[in-house]
């Protein structure tokens, strides 16, 4: 299943970079002579409420949602992991300061956060990015935390210890290693999230600031058309949905894959 998302979400990206050259509509040219015409030759996804060709404002919008996420993903899982390794691995003051911060943070919804950080800061895609980023850090940095916990004491970072080996040396080179695996797959996860909740702030008007086309706004543009122009809705719709479908495929294949339980019993099996 895992190389069904991949081949998904390659195609995705592929769409997303070149798809706009095919399509060749601009996405903010309007023609209202041509409002709300449903699927066909000159427009394949129909167009929207201003005459806007559906087919490139989805394509356009899918480098604003991929491009948002994966900025998600580097910030989030850099610092994420940075202050789980100096919280595990310290422990002590350092990691109750840094525990206590992560607790204020999840003591709120997820989504109810990013929603008053974006209310707070305003529209614009680098608010947008440090909003979701900020709700993801607390996940990564516990994940890490538990993980440099578990591997802070075994026999060969104590032997690495006892002769001599610096806290910059072993975090480098023993206890970090120890946590890209769950890494990798909470990034996949992490994305998945990204993209639900830029396509959910963009829908109540708190996410990519129009005219640049977004997933979310999309929707938000479509919902008064559910029923004389469904396609306003299906096509973004669809495009989430899939998108969504083939990173978690990915990351149920990575979690499986990594996972030694798993493999012990594909094993035996």
């Amino acid at each position: 299943m895992m190389l069904v998302g991949l081949a998904i979400l390659v195609i995705l990206v592929v769409m997303a970079l070149i798809g706009p050259s095919l399509v060749r509509q601009d996405p903010l040219e309007q023609d209202v002579s041509r409002r709300l015409e449903a699927p066909g030759h000159d427009h394949i996804l129909g167009t929207d409420r201003l005459g806007r060709d559906l087919a490139s404002r989805v394509l356009y919008g899918a480098r604003g949602s991929l491009t948002t996420a994966s900025a998600v993903v580097v910030i989030g899982v850099t610092i994420g992991t940075a202050l789980g390794l100096v919280s595990g691995y310290f422990g002590r003051r350092i990691d109750f300061v840094i525990q206590r911060a992560v607790d204020v943070v999840l003591a709120f919804p997820s989504m109810l956060l990013a929603i008053g950080i974006m209310a707070f800061m305003g529209q614009g895609l680098i608010n947008l990015i440090l909003a979701i980023s900020l709700v993801n850090i607390p996940q990564v940095t516990r994940l890490v935390r538990s993980r440099v916990l578990q591997v802070r004491e075994v026999e060969f970072v104590e032997a690495a210890r006892a002769i001599g080996a610096g806290d910059g040396y072993l975090i480098r080179r023993h206890v970090f290693p120890s946590t890209v695996g769950p890494l990798v797959v909470q990034a996949t996860f992490i994305l998945v999230y990204a993209i639900r909740t830029e396509a959910s702030l963009s829908f109540i008007g708190l996410g990519i600031p129009p005219p640049d086309p977004s997933w979310g706004g999309l929707l938000d543009d479509g919902k008064a058309y559910i029923q004389t122009a469904p396609w306003m809705i299906m096509a973004p719709g669809g495009a989430i949905a899939l998108t969504i479908l083939g990173l978690s495929l990915i990351g149920d294949g990575l979690r499986d894959l990594l996972d030694p339980r798993v493999r012990m019993l594909m094993g035996k099996s």
